[in-house]
């Protein structure tokens, strides 16, 4: 279940980071409603991460929710940002993937 919790946090990261973004880009009351976006999304993110690392190994548990954050902003940043998606950046994403899969696997929790 801690598991579950985990992934759900790292995709909340990705949520207060695309409130960072759009925040960037508005302005007035709307800039304001996506920092309450932000505030809300990493309440959130942090609170499961903290509910998860109650079993699962904090090290590993951590890596697992930033790699989730990092690989879902990056993906994020190309869908909807209109980030660069060169060979190289792709590549490292995919490594950042079989890292966090690798992870996963050898956690014994």
């Amino acid at each position: 279940m801690n598991w579950i919790l985990l992934i759900i946090g790292g995709l909340f990261e990705v949520m207060f980071t695309f409130c960072i973004g759009k925040a960037n880009d508005a302005v007035g009351t709307e800039k304001w409603l996506w920092y309450l976006g932000f505030l809300v999304s990493v309440t959130i993110s942090m609170g499961l991460l903290i509910k998860a690392t109650s079993t699962l190994p904090l090290g590993t548990a951590y890596a697992v929710w930033s790699g989730i954050g990092a690989v879902g902003t990056v993906i994020m940043g190309i869908l909807f940002f209109k980030e660069p998606t060169d060979f190289w950046r792709l590549f490292f994403i995919f490594t950042l993937i079989a890292s966090i899969v690798g992870l996963k696997a050898v956690s014994s929790h």
